[in-house]
């Protein structure tokens, strides 16, 4: 059963709202826009291995984007598959191209056909994954299970070659659509039936499971001042959609929507916080009056709170 599904990562919509309220000359857009695009791709690969997980969800336990907090760190695994035998971690890699695995030199590259490029190793990133699931069931006093990783290439047309041992690699590396063969086949060879409710473990760690967040603000070194304020247009995506009566009107297409101004809410919810006011709303909507400010923080479900003088998303 799939207990836990995937959902846009956080840190991806954190991005999607900042790149279209910075200038494009601000001096690091550059790295900020390559964050955005690695958390996109990242997330269209993983939907991709999602697709054939669901093909054992009727036999096995499965969670998708599990991050556990162990002993005051947090760590996140793409896919979690929970047997009868074992679990089963499933990291999920999206590279065009051509990839090699160097077991001589443990090293990982890629050859996209303009560079080649070298990157964190797939397995020893598993690895760790492992053993910090391992002292995280030790931890909670559960079931000791055995652990075994894949690494899923996600593209299916990227070339996947090695370079010295090459079982080390063949026997956990594989594109998608292997997946579930590997998994079926390995947990046959186990096939002791050691935890016949797996669902109930699986239940155990959902429980568990956060959002991995981060201060994209922070990391970049941005400030409020930085972005750029306004309604963006749903149709066009220009910032800076009028407030006429009950309605947003965009200066450029002319496009008018009632409810334009929930997204930009929800962009200053992710990039600035959860507390707002009303000079702070009258600012990012470009607003002139207080009372129109009031009514849509309050329509977006914020409530006040006279103690701090400001309003709270609930």
């Amino acid at each position: 059963m799939l207990i836990k599904r995937r959902t846009k990562p956080l840190l991806l919509k954190k991005h999607e709202a900042l790149i279209p309220r910075l200038q494009r000359n601000f001096p690091r857009f550059d790295e900020i826009e390559y964050d955005y695009h690695k958390y996109r791709k990242g997330y269209e690969g993983e939907r991709q291995v999602d697709y054939y997980l669901e093909i054992v969800s009727d036999d096995y336990t499965i969670l998708q984007d599990v991050c556990l907090q162990l002993r005051g760190k947090t760590f996140q695994m793409d896919n979690l598959v929970i047997t009868p035998n074992g679990i089963y971690i499933i990291e999920v890699k999206n590279y065009e191209g051509t990839i090699i695995f160097d077991t001589a030199l443990n090293q990982f590259t890629r050859d996209d056909g303009e560079a080649e490029a070298v990157f964190g190793h797939p397995v020893t990133q598993a690895e760790i994954q492992k053993m910090n699931l391992q002292n995280w069931i030790l931890d909670k006093k559960l079931p000791n299970l055995p652990i075994h990783y894949f690494i899923a290439i996600s593209n299916p047309a990227t070339m996947i070659k090695m370079k010295g041992e090459a079982s080390e690699i063949s026997h956990v590396v594989t594109h998608a659509a292997g997946i579930p063969v590997k998994i079926v086949e390995m947990d046959k060879r186990l096939a002791q039936s050691k935890l016949k409710e797996h669902r109930r473990l699986g239940n155990l760690i959902l429980k568990e499971c956060r959002e991995y967040d981060q201060d994209i603000m922070q990391k970049h070194q941005l400030t409020e001042r930085a972005l750029l304020p306004g309604v963006a247009c749903p149709e066009c995506g220009q910032l800076g959609m009028k407030r006429i009566y009950n309605n947003w009107a965009c200066t450029k297409c002319k496009h008018t929507s009632r409810q334009a101004h929930v997204q930009a809410m929800e962009d200053y919810r992710l990039l600035i916080g959860q507390r707002m006011r009303n000079a702070h709303c009258r600012h990012w909507l470009q607003l002139n009056s207080k009372n129109i400010a009031t009514k849509l923080m309050r329509e977006y479900g914020m409530e006040y709170r006279k103690e701090q003088r400001c309003w709270y998303k609930k």
